[in-house]
């Protein structure tokens, strides 16, 4: 979890009736007229000579014509011929008519990322995008990263915008201060002792826009989290916390970023009695699985 504190720096979806063909029934002579045979249409058109193929009518035609060009179109659907069409055939934007509670939705939340902190930018000037941005942000601010000071000094651009980045400096310097580490067991740059792991890692679990303009946004960010030292011995052991970030957002060239940040604990629900895993387990788990680009 960030040291930062809760100081608004460290811490917004008939069918068609057919008609029948009248046609003059055929006739051997002009004063002979021909029943209809059996359970036949007397006012249906007229019987084809034996052995003579007959045209397929106009209307069937059509049908298979309209048939072919709905298979076509959902064959290109399902190939993801969407403007941001993937393998699963939805809908990247959410407008399909059908509910597919496991699909992604949503605008799509990024072109690219940093090189260098691995942070998504480029994010949509809509409420989603405001939303996908702040959850990135939240992961970013939660992260080991920010307990070296290097780190740190390359992720703190990459949020804020210039004027509060350039605040918020001296300001996260003293609160990931070198005794503010030793308190928690880690070194001046962050590191955890020789055989042991500093954990923390943010998941958001939802977002909240509170108020948004052209220019600005507040979203709150629900997260929950692993924070800790894993090792034999550790003195701080890894716990899991429930924690709402609040960001200030600024539209500023083309993406949005902080201006501000607030931290609050919970909602967190009830602990469940599940045993804990070994610090061992821990620790390669943070090694072996990654962590994702979030959007809303």
């Amino acid at each position: 979890m960030s040291l930062g504190g809760d100081d608004g720096y460290g811490g917004d979806y008939e069918g068609h009736e057919a008609r029948r063909g009248r046609g003059a029934a055929p006739g051997d002579h002009l004063t002979r007229t021909r029943l209809p045979e059996g359970d036949g249409d007397p006012y249906g058109p007229p019987r084809r000579a034996p052995g003579r193929a007959g045209k397929p009518s106009r209307n069937l035609i059509t049908v298979v014509s309209v048939v072919v060009l709905l298979l076509a179109a959902i064959a290109f659907v399902n190939r993801g011929g969407g403007k941001h069409g993937d393998s699963s055939g939805d809908d990247p934007g959410g407008t399909g008519t059908e509910a597919r509670p496991t699909a992604p939705t949503g605008e799509r939340p990024v072109d690219g990322k940093n090189d260098t902190t691995g942070i998504a930018s480029g994010f949509a000037k809509s409420e989603q995008g405001a939303q996908s941005a702040a959850a990135n942000y939240a992961v970013a601010l939660g992260s080991a990263d920010m307990y070296n000071s290097d780190r740190r000094h390359e992720i703190v651009p990459q949020i804020f915008t210039s004027a509060a980045a350039d605040r918020l400096r001296t300001r996260l310097d003293k609160a990931y201060s070198k005794a503010s580490l030793e308190r928690i067991g880690l070194d001046a740059n962050g590191k955890a002792p020789d055989g042991m792991t500093y954990v923390s890692r943010t998941a958001p679990v939802g977002t909240k826009v509170g108020t948004i303009s052209d220019t600005s946004a507040t979203v709150a960010v629900w997260c929950t989290g692993v924070f800790g030292t894993a090792g034999e011995g550790s003195k701080n052991p890894v716990t899991n916390d429930w924690f709402t970030l609040t960001l200030k957002l600024r539209w500023v060239n083309n993406d949005w970023k902080a201006e501000s940040y607030s931290q609050k604990a919970g909602p967190a629900p009830v602990n469940s009695d599940r045993t804990a895993s070994t610090a061992d387990e821990i620790a390669k788990a943070v090694e072996q699985y990654g962590g994702f680009t979030y959007a809303r």
